[in-house]
C-alpha cells in the first residue's frame, strides 16, 4: 500500500510533529517542576539560619527506621513522642535569654461524632499524647495571638510513615531549630503541635482544640501533611476568607498553590487536621499544605526514607519558615476573642480569593471582587466583537447574524472538547473487552498518555473534519469574503467564547478555579492580535483576517508564519495547562490504586474510564486554544489515521506491561479473623483477603502462585465456588469496607493464637439494667480487651432500638446501613488497652440490642506472618488480626 500525501498533508504533519516537540519540551519542564528536580537540597553543614533537608531527613530516618511502628497502641508511638520531646528540650537549652520556650506533653481524652466521607461515626478516645512547643518573646502574654503549625507523628497500619508524616514532624523540628539558632525573636508566639493521633480520625487535633489552654490564642495555623513522598507541596485548602492564601502568596519562596485545588479536594476521599482547626472546632484562618506526589507509597509499607523525593523537603522547609515569619509579623493576626469582636469588619474576612502559581516561579493572587470584574471581561468581548467587526460597514442585522455564527463556532468547539473526553473513554472500554486485566498504565503512567492522548486529539479534530466549512448564517455576497474565511473567523471566536463562558460559569457557581479558562481566553486574545498583526505586517491591510490565504499556494508560507505568530503568545498558557493537567493526571494515577474495588460488572472498567477521561480533559485543555487556527492543518484524514494507528500501537504495547511493580504496588488487605464466644474461647479462624482496586483477588492469586498454594487454591477456583467475606467481617477498619467488593474468606488454624493470648476481648454487663416509666431501658456495659497488648482500635456496631448512649455528649451519630442490613450506629474506641471501657446504651423499648465488637490487633501469629511473606514484591500487604464477637442485650 502506497501512502499519497498532498502539500497540505505534508504541512499538517510538519505542524503535528512541531507541536509534539513543543509539548514534549513543556512536559519535560513540567515533570522537573512537579518532582522538585530544580531545587537543590541543603546539606548537613548548611548555615544554621537556613533550613536543611539533610538535617530534616535524619529526623525522618530515626522516626521511620530506628523507631518504627508508630501506630496507636504500639510502643513505637510512645518512643516517637519521647524522641520529639527530647529534641525540643535540647533546643530549649541553647535558646537565648530574650526568648521564652515552653514545652508540654499534653495527654488528651474526649468523645465526639462527625461525618467522615459521608459515614456517621462516633469516637471515644483516651490518653492520647500530643507534644507542644511554644516559642515567644520573653515579655509575651498567653493571650497574644499566635501562629500554630501542626504535624502528626503517628502512622497508619503497616506503614513506616517516612513521608506521612515523619517528613512533616522533621520539618517542624528543623523550623524550631532555625528559630532558636538564628536568634530571630518572633513578634507573636509560635506554637508547634506534634500531634499523636491523626490517622485515628483526627483525634489528636480534636483533643487539642477541645481542651488546651492555648487554643483561643491561635490567630492562624498551617497544617502540614503528606499524601505521597514529595513533589509539589500544594495548598489544598485555605480559609476562612482569603487572608491565609494572601499571606502565602506574599511569602512563599516556591509558591505551589492554586485555588482550583480547593474545588477538587472535597471530592477526594480523605480528610486532614485542617478540618478540626478551621471548620469543626473553630474558624481559625489557616492553610492545608500537602505533598501530592509519590502517592504509590502513601499508607504503604514502602513509605520509607529512601523514597522521599529529593528537594521536596527543602522547598517545604523554605516555604514554611517564610510563612511562619509572615504570619507572626502580620498586623491582621488576631486571637479568637479579637476575631469575634471584629466580625465582618476584619480585613480579608471575605470570600475565597483566586490564586495560582506559575510553575512554582511566581504566584498570581486577586480577590473575588476583582475576579467578578476580571472574569466578566472575556464574555463581554465575545458579545461585543461582532459589533466591532461588522457594525460600521454592514449594520446591526449583520452584527447579530455574526454573533449567531460565533455561537455555532462555540458549540462546535464544545463538541470537540466533549469528544476529546468521550473518545478515550470508549477506547478504554474496547481495550478492556479484549484484556483479562486493567490498569496496565498504573506502574507506567506514560502509557496512559501514549494510549489516550492521540485518541483524544482525534475527538478534538472531528468537528473540524466533519464541518470543514461551518454552516454560516452570514451572507457571503454582502461581506465579499470567502466562506472559508468566515468559517475560521467564527471558529476562533466560538472557541474564545467557549472559554469565556466557562470562566463566567465558574464565577457564578462560586468556584475559584476560573483562572484556568480566563488564562486561556486572555492568551487567545493576545494570540489573535499577534496573528492579525503578522498578516498585516506581510502586506494584508484588511481589518478582517485573510483566512482565504489558507487555500492558495501563494499564501501557504504566509499562513505558516502567521500560525507561528499565533502559537508563540499561547506558549505560557499552554505550558501552564500542561502543568495543571499533567499534575492532575499523575496524581489520579498514583491514587487510583487505593480508590476501592467496585462491584462487577462495571467496577472493572471504572479506573481505566476515569484515567481516560482525565487524560481527555487535560488534552482538550492543553490543545483546545490551538485548534481554531491550527485545525486547518491538522484536520486531515491522513493525520487522523496516523493518530488512530498511534493509539492502537500504544494499546498493543500496553498489553505487554504488568500493571504493578515494587515502585507501584498493588494494595492488599490480609485480615486474620478470630471469632470469639467469650473471654477465652475461639470459635472460628479465617483469613479474609481483599484488594482495593479493579483487578480482583483472582488476578492476585493467578500471579501469586505461592499464596494460592498456601491457601490450598486449585486451578478451578472461582468466585462462584469461593467463600465470600461480608463487609461486617472488616468492621475493624470501618469505613474502608465500603470500598471493598468480592473479598474472599479462607480457613485458618486456631492453635497458634491460643498460645499467644490467654484472654480475648469480651463485652459484658457491669451493672443491672435501669428501666424507665416510658418503657426505655439503660444497659451498663464493660469491654475488656483481654490480654491483647497493642490494640489499635475497638469498634462497636450497635443495631436495635438504640435511643441514646454515653458517647459523643449523649448524641447518636448518623446511622449506617451495610449490605441491606438494619440501621446501625458505629463507635470507635481508641486509647490505652490495659484499661477496660465502660459505657451505657439506652434502648427505647424491650427489643434486643445487638452489639458487634471488632478489635484490631497489629500483632500476627506465625502462620499469618508466613502467609504475608509469600506475597510477591509488587503487592503491598496490610496485615493484622481482628477479634470479632457478637452480643445480645
Amino acid at each position: 500500500m502506497v501512502l499519497r500525501f498532498d502539500a497540505r498533508d505534508v504541512s499538517g504533519f510538519k505542524l503535528l510533529f512541531s507541536l509534539a516537540i513543543m509539548y514534549g519540551l513543556m512536559s519535560f519542564v513540567v515533570h522537573s517542576v512537579i518532582y522538585t528536580k530544580f531545587i537543590k537540597p541543603l546539606g548537613i553543614d548548611a548555615p544554621l539560619d537556613r533550613f536543611s533537608e539533610a538535617r530534616a531527613v535524619e529526623h525522618v530516618r530515626v522516626l521511620s527506621h530506628d523507631i518504627g511502628n508508630r501506630q496507636e497502641g504500639r510502643p513505637g508511638l510512645r518512643e516517637a513522642a519521647e524522641y520529639i520531646k527530647a529534641q525540643l528540650e535540647r533546643m530549649k537549652e541553647r535558646a537565648g535569654s530574650n526568648i521564652r520556650i515552653e514545652i508540654e506533653e499534653n495527654v488528651v481524652s474526649g468523645s465526639f461524632a462527625m461525618l467522615f466521607l459521608g459515614h456517621g461515626i462516633s469516637f471515644d478516645y483516651r490518653n492520647l499524647t500530643n507534644i507542644l512547643m511554644r516559642i515567644s518573646s520573653i515579655d509575651s502574654k498567653h493571650s497574644d495571638p499566635s501562629v500554630l503549625v501542626n504535624a502528626h507523628f503517628d502512622t497508619t497500619l503497616g506503614s513506616p510513615g517516612a513521608a506521612d508524616c515523619g517528613s512533616c514532624v522533621a520539618s517542624l523540628l528543623e523550623i524550631a531549630r532555625i528559630i532558636i539558632d538564628s536568634g530571630w525573636v518572633p513578634p507573636r508566639p509560635i506554637i508547634l503541635l506534634f500531634n499523636g493521633a491523626e490517622e485515628s480520625f483526627l483525634l489528636g487535633a480534636n483533643g487539642f482544640m477541645r481542651t488546651h489552654k492555648w487554643r483561643d490564642s491561635i490567630g492562624a495555623f498551617i497544617n502540614v501533611e503528606a499524601t505521597g513522598t514529595g513533589g509539589l507541596d500544594v495548598v489544598c485548602q485555605s480559609g476562612p476568607g482569603s487572608w491565609p492564601s494572601y499571606v502565602y502568596a506574599q511569602s512563599a519562596i516556591y509558591p505551589m498553590a492554586n485555588s482550583a485545588a480547593q474545588d477538587i479536594f472535597p471530592v477526594i476521599p480523605g480528610d486532614t487536621d485542617y478540618r478540626m482547626f478551621s471548620q469543626d472546632y473553630g474558624s481559625i484562618p489557616g492553610l492545608d499544605i500537602i505533598f501530592l506526589f509519590g502517592g504509590y507509597h502513601y499508607h504503604a509499607s514502602s513509605d520509607t526514607v529512601d523514597r522521599l523525593l529529593p528537594g521536596s523537603m527543602q522547598a517545604r522547609g523554605d516555604n514554611l519558615y517564610s510563612m511562619v515569619k509572615a504570619f507572626a509579623e502580620s498586623s491582621k493576626l488576631k486571637n479568637d476573642h479579637e476575631r469575634e469582636s471584629l466580625g465582618d469588619a476584619h480585613d480579608y474576612n471575605d470570600e475565597q480569593a483566586v490564586f495560582f502559581d506559575y510553575l512554582t516561579w511566581f504566584m498570581i493572587f486577586y480577590s473575588r471582587r476583582i475576579a467578578l470584574m476580571l472574569h466578566s471581561i472575556p464574555i463581554a468581548i465575545f458579545l461585543i466583537m461582532p459589533f466591532l467587526l461588522r457594525m460600521m460597514n454592514y449594520g446591526l442585522y449583520c452584527c447579530f447574524v455574526t454573533l449567531y455564527d460565533f455561537v455555532k463556532g462555540m458549540i462546535l468547539h464544545a463538541t470537540g472538547i466533549m469528544l476529546a473526553i468521550i473518545f478515550p473513554v470508549i477506547f478504554s472500554i474496547l481495550r478492556l473487552l479484549f484484556s483479562s486485566y486493567g490498569m496496565n498504565w498504573f506502574a507506567n503512567p506514560y502509557l496512559a498518555f501514549l494510549m489516550f492522548t492521540p485518541i483524544s486529539l482525534i475527538g478534538l479534530l472531528i468537528p473540524r473534519t466533519v464541518f470543514r466549512v461551518l454552516p454560516l448564517s452570514q451572507d457571503v455576497s454582502i461581506l465579499k469574503t470567502s466562506k472559508e474565511a468566515l468559517s475560521d473567523e467564527a471558529r476562533f471566536w466560538g472557541a474564545f467564547g467557549f472559554y469565556a463562558l466557562l470562566t463566567l460559569a465558574y464565577l457564578l457557581a462560586g468556584f475559584t478555579g476560573g483562572f484556568l479558562t480566563f488564562f486561556a481566553s486572555a492568551s487567545m486574545l493576545l494570540a489573535w492580535i499577534s496573528f492579525y498583526l503578522s498578516i498585516n505586517f506581510c502586506g494584508h491591510q484588511s481589518v478582517r483576517w485573510r483566512f482565504e490565504t489558507y487555500f492558495t499556494a501563494q499564501g501557504s508560507s504566509l499562513v505558516w508564519k502567521s500560525t507561528v505568530f499565533y502559537v508563540i503568545p499561547l506558549i505560557p498558557c499552554l505550558t501552564h495547562s500542561v502543568y495543571f493537567g499533567g499534575a492532575l493526571v499523575q496524581f489520579f494515577i498514583e491514587k487510583i490504586g487505593m480508590m476501592g474495588s467496585l462491584p462487577p460488572p462495571y467496577g472493572f472498567y471504572i479506573p481505566d474510564i476515569a484515567i481516560a477521561a482525565t487524560v481527555g480533559i487535560a488534552t482538550g485543555w492543553s490543545l483546545g486554544p490551538l485548534i481554531s487556527i491550527c485545525g486547518n492543518w491538522l484536520a486531515r484524514s491522513s493525520i487522523l489515521q496516523f493518530l488512530l494507528h498511534l493509539g492502537v500501537i500504544a494499546w498493543a504495547l500496553s498489553s505487554q506491561f504488568f500493571p504493578y511493580s515494587t515502585d507501584a504496588p498493588k494494595r492488599v488487605i490480609l485480615q486474620h479473623s478470630f471469632l470469639t464466644a467469650d473471654a477465652n474461647q475461639i470459635v472460628d479462624s479465617s483469613y479474609d483477603v481483599a484488594v482495593v482496586d479493579s483487578n480482583s483477588i483472582l488476578f492476585l492469586l493467578k500471579h501469586a502462585p505461592e499464596v494460592a498454594k498456601e491457601l490450598h487454591i486449585g486451578p478451578e477456583f472461582s468466585f462462584e465456588t469461593a467463600n465470600m467475606s461480608s463487609q461486617r467481617t472488616f468492621m475493624a477498619i470501618f469505613p474502608v469496607p465500603f470500598l471493598l467488593s468480592r473479598s474472599l474468606k479462607f480457613p485458618a488454624k486456631i492453635d497458634s493464637i491460643l498460645k499467644q493470648y490467654t484472654h480475648f476481648p469480651y463485652l459484658h454487663t457491669n451493672n443491672l439494667p435501669m428501666l424507665s416509666r416510658d418503657g426505655s431501658r439503660r444497659v451498663y456495659l464493660e469491654l475488656s480487651l483481654g490480654s491483647l497488648e497493642e490494640v489499635w482500635v475497638a469498634i462497636l456496631n450497635i443495631t436495635g432500638p438504640l435511643s441514646n448512649w454515653s458517647f459523643a455528649d449523649n448524641k447518636l451519630s448518623s446511622p449506617e446501613t451495610a449490605e441491606g442490613g438494619p440501621p446501625s450506629y458505629i463507635c470507635r474506641l481508641t486509647g490505652a488497652s490495659h484499661e477496660n471501657w465502660t459505657f451505657w446504651l439506652e434502648a427505647s423499648n424491650s427489643e434486643d440490642l445487638r452489639v458487634d465488637v471488632a478489635v484490631l490487633d497489629p500483632i500476627l501469629v506465625d502462620e499469618t506472618k508466613k502467609l504475608k511473606a509469600l506475597f510477591p514484591a509488587w503487592a503491598d500487604v496490610v496485615a493484622y488480626s481482628s477479634y470479632l464477637s457478637t452480643y445480645i442485650f
